[in-house]
């Protein structure tokens, strides 16, 4: 088999979000409907429009020790905690080299933010101005960097093949991913360690985010507030944490017997060209990424069995996405159960693609789709498309090879939709 064409395989998984402090407290958290939005408490917050996020379960700062967490971003925190799970997961232990079953010139780390170390950057120009230069942190400039977050996972694994950092907005997660893949089946890495963090639950972004009218400002009914799909859904809410897989090719997990997930199938990329923050009303763009996932990998839509849909409960935003697979698949759609995981954990931004492909191996995996939660009065054009929204409860995943997707999307028209089939 040549170096361009490599199976790829999901060896480990490891999550920190709103649901749980590790993959399987978040997953038994998804299949139970359980919804991780709170009240934002505290008086900088308090006069702002939106007073709810969906905070992370565990605080980083509980299991990271204090002098390295003193050094991290929140959202290189997160990454770090997602990423050890994640590598323990697949079966590695120490660094690369050390461990004498990957070499760390063959080991990547692709690890997305959409915005990277914000509330480094805020609070510290708070200490600016408030208590002087002197009292700036010399860590900050490494802390608020972008990249911050794949450097320190990069870091701790040993990575040499490369370490890298796509910045696609709400895309970057799944952006990460699908790099990952390519730089195993290009042949520059046997394993990649990838995926998406973002902690960005500051008065700053909540009141931009608001001012835009992308948040739902129910702050009455938090646990009720995100709700993809329903006819009085209002905006996302804010979530925090991170999700990161490790990816093998399927020689060197199979020389190592490593436990296989699934398998990876590829991903399809594409671009709307229509604004920097509101979605194709069509979802051409993202019919688009569709096709290009059918076109550059052997899926057969008959196998689709899952999506974990972008579904952020924004009102356009939803209806695009339904329209755009319900062209590329046709009638296969009918077929494919649809989990909008985002109405428990909230929007994570740069961080979805990575719990969202997290929950979608998971699903492959225990064959069971999540639910769906807070669709009270489906939307009339999502009920006449005829597309099957799994509410109410987790639904079983029929046997067999089957497939699942996992969208995401992000402002400035970036779409990425992965897929993974069971081995």
């Amino acid at each position: 088999m040549s170096s361009t064409n490599r199976t790829v395989v999901v060896t480990g998984i490891g999550a920190t979000t709103p649901l749980g402090g590790d993959a399987a407290s978040t997953w038994e958290g998804l299949v139970a409907g359980r919804s991780g939005v709170k009240p934002l408490e505290g008086e900088r917050f308090a006069e702002l429009p939106v007073r709810i996020a969906a905070p992370a379960a565990v605080d980083p700062g509980e299991v990271l020790p204090r002098p390295l967490a003193r050094k991290l971003d929140r959202s290189a925190q997160f990454a770090l905690i997602a990423a050890k799970e994640a590598w323990a997961d697949a079966g590695y232990e120490g660094k690369a080299g050390e461990d004498s079953k990957i070499a760390p010139e063959r080991l990547g780390a692709v690890i997305a933010s959409g915005i990277g170390g914000v509330t480094t950057l805020l609070d510290q120009y708070d200490v600016l101005k408030e208590k002087g230069v002197r009292r700036v942190s010399p860590h900050t400039v490494p802390m608020l960097m972008p990249n911050g977050p794949s450097a320190n996972v990069g870091l701790e694994v040993g990575a040499q093949a490369g370490v890298h950092t796509p910045v696609s907005a709400c895309a970057s997660g799944a952006e990460a991913i699908g790099y990952a893949v390519e730089m195993i089946r290009t042949g520059r890495a046997d394993v990649v360690i990838a995926g998406g963090t973002e902690a960005a639950i500051h008065p700053l972004p909540i009141a931009a985010f608001a001012n835009m009218m992308a948040m739902s400002k129910n702050n009455e009914e938090p646990t009720k507030a995100s709700r993809p799909y329903d006819k009085g859904r209002d905006g996302f809410v804010l979530g925090e944490g991170a999700g990161v897989v490790v990816l093998e090719s399927e020689e060197h997990a199979k020389a190592r017997g490593a436990r296989v997930y699934c398998e990876v199938l590829g991903q399809g990329l594409s671009a709307d060209s229509h604004h920097i923050a509101q979605p194709e009303p069509t979802g051409r763009g993202v019919a688009a990424a569709v096709q290009n996932l059918l076109d550059s990998t052997d899926l057969k839509p008959a196998e689709l069995v899952h999506l974990n849909a972008h579904a952020t409960s924004t009102p356009q935003g939803d209806i695009a996405e339904i329209k755009a697979l319900r062209k590329v698949l046709g009638a296969d759609l009918d077929h494919v159960a649809i989990s909008g995981t985002k109405s428990m954990t909230g929007h994570l931004l740069g961080g979805a693609g990575g719990i969202e492909t997290v929950a979608t191996v998971l699903a492959l995996h225990h064959r069971l789709a999540p639910p769906t939660i807070n669709v009270e009065d489906l939307d009339e054009d999502i009920a006449a498309d005829g597309a099957d929204i799994v509410r109410g409860e987790a639904r079983a995943l029929p046997e067999g090879t089957i497939a699942a997707i996992n969208n995401s999307f992000g402002f400035g028209g970036h779409n990425v939709v992965l897929a993974f089939r069971t081995v």
